[in-house]
């Protein structure tokens, strides 16, 4: 059997510009103009600047991208005072779709610098929020500990006065721009309860990196004696850690459409233009059926997502129970649609550089960080059982 190689196929523009259209939901009542106008601008964008966004050098790669979707302009939308999800989502969702990197480097800005936007004392917030949003500094989000995930209560990191300022203790891990961060909001716990702290990324140990099934930039921070600046108040970490967590949780579920529509378009150029048996593979019963099931998903996925963040947006409402159904069904549905298009590829859907091999690795990890499809599901019955 013979194949056409990775570098043959046809480019991330001429699919996009192709295939059915990628921007027919934002004409749901979820939206307004200026979200499919921002959409557009993005995939066109998209489009000219990230040719360079794939590869095995994510550290390097991740440290272009954050200044390239600074200078773009992109960033202010995750880095704001006012967020609004919608624009989160949409942005993750043109992201993923070109690029996985893409998606990752915009989104860890917002939720690295998200609790200064809730919680920082004016100085904080002119101190880090306008390099973050710019681009000209690297915000990590440093809650998870070899022991504590889903379950942060479980953290056992400490800070310490020591006169006029706080000292940490204890080790992180699993933290997104471990090592090429310079700041990161770090939550220990205190004489008060789980507080919050800004720590430069001079007084942490990030050397210690993990390598995962999709390169990210991604490592263990150790802390040892390491000064922080407390943000908000003493104890009130946790709150402060789901908040900005509610916020974007539903946009995971928006990167999940993102790499799903990818999968389906990519899927639906090899079926029309492979041919088995004297017809396209298309033109099968079995293949049409997996297209309706992936489509079918996708747009009830951006259902979900969308009436997550508008609920958030519009009404202003906590979205806890809305943003854990967005968040388990669309990256549960797109694990499965790439998991389809894989198979209607063939041996090219696992062939290394594939968009569906590549896709394929970075859809993993979605249904796992910022609470485990598992985790989602407790939530959802817990909001039923208590109505």
């Amino acid at each position: 059997m013979t194949h056409s190689s990775p570098s043959r196929s046809r480019s991330s523009k001429a699919i996009s510009e192709t295939r059915m259209d990628r921007f027919a939901h934002y004409a749901w009542p979820f939206f307004d103009a200026r979200h499919e106008k921002l959409a557009r601008e993005a995939d066109r964008w998209a489009r000219e600047n990230l040719a360079h966004a794939q590869g095995e050098d994510a550290d390097r790669i991740c440290k272009r991208l954050v200044q390239d979707l600074g200078c773009a302009g992109f960033l202010a939308h995750a880095v704001k005072e006012e967020p609004d999800v919608r624009s989160i989502g949409l942005l993750r969702e043109v992201f993923a779709y070109h690029a996985g990197l893409a998606d990752f480097s915009f989104v860890m800005q917002g939720l690295g610098s998200g609790p200064i936007v809730l919680a920082g004392s004016a100085s904080q917030k002119s101190k880090y929020l306008r390099n973050a949003a710019s681009g000209d500094a690297i915000a990590a989000f440093a809650l998870s500990e070899p022991d504590a995930g889903s379950d942060v209560q479980a953290i056992s990191t400490q800070a310490r006065r020591q006169g006029d300022a706080w000292v940490l203790e204890g080790t992180k891990t699993w933290i997104s721009n471990g090592g090429i961060a310079d700041f990161y909001v770090v939550f220990a716990k205190t004489e008060e309860g789980i507080s919050a702290f800004v720590v430069e990324a001079k007084e942490v140990d990030a050397s210690e990196r993990i390598h995962i099934v999709a390169p990210h930039p991604m490592s263990t921070l150790k802390l040892k004696g390491a000064k922080g600046e407390l943000l908000g108040e003493p104890g009130g970490g946790f709150k402060l850690a789901m908040r900005n967590l509610d916020i974007f949780r539903t946009t995971v579920a928006a990167a999940a459409l993102g790499f799903a529509r990818r999968a389906l378009d990519e899927a639906l150029e090899r079926a029309r233009g492979r041919r088995m048996f004297g017809q396209a593979l298309a033109e099968f019963q079995m293949t049409q059926a997996k297209l309706a099931d992936m489509a079918t998903s996708i747009d009830a996925g951006a259902l979900l997502t969308y009436r997550s963040a508008w609920t958030r947006d519009v009404k202003k409402a906590r979205v806890t129970r809305e943003a854990a159904m967005a968040k388990m069904f669309a990256t549960e549905a797109a694990q499965q649609v790439i998991d389809d298009a894989v198979q209607i590829c063939g041996g090219l859907g696992v062939m290394r550089g594939h968009p569906v091999e590549r896709l394929y690795r970075e859809v993993r990890a979605l249904r796992i960080y910022e609470g485990a499809t598992e985790v989602q599901k407790l939530i959802i019955a817990r909001h039923l059982l208590k109505s």
